[in-house]
């Protein structure tokens, strides 16, 4: 889709050099995908009360089984 926006300059300029991107078509792309990306990303909170993982879980014990069969 061709379209013309008006963008601020600085902005634009901050973004490039923080990302590396070469042109301003390739920056606003960029900063498109991203927003998707987290607008699609489940909030962590919104997994509470899921039941998504056992209630007797315990990392920590996990992490101590892992690694003893290591050393």
């Amino acid at each position: 889709m061709r379209t013309n926006i008006i963008l601020d300059d600085k902005l634009v300029t901050e973004a490039m050099k923080l990302t590396h991107a070469k042109t301003k078509r390739e920056v606003v792309d960029l900063a498109l995908r991203e927003i998707v990306a987290l607008r699609k990303r489940k909030n962590v909170l919104d997994l509470v009360g899921q039941d998504l993982i056992a209630p007797d879980y315990d990392v920590r014990a996990v992490r101590a089984s892992m690694n003893r069969g290591t050393r």
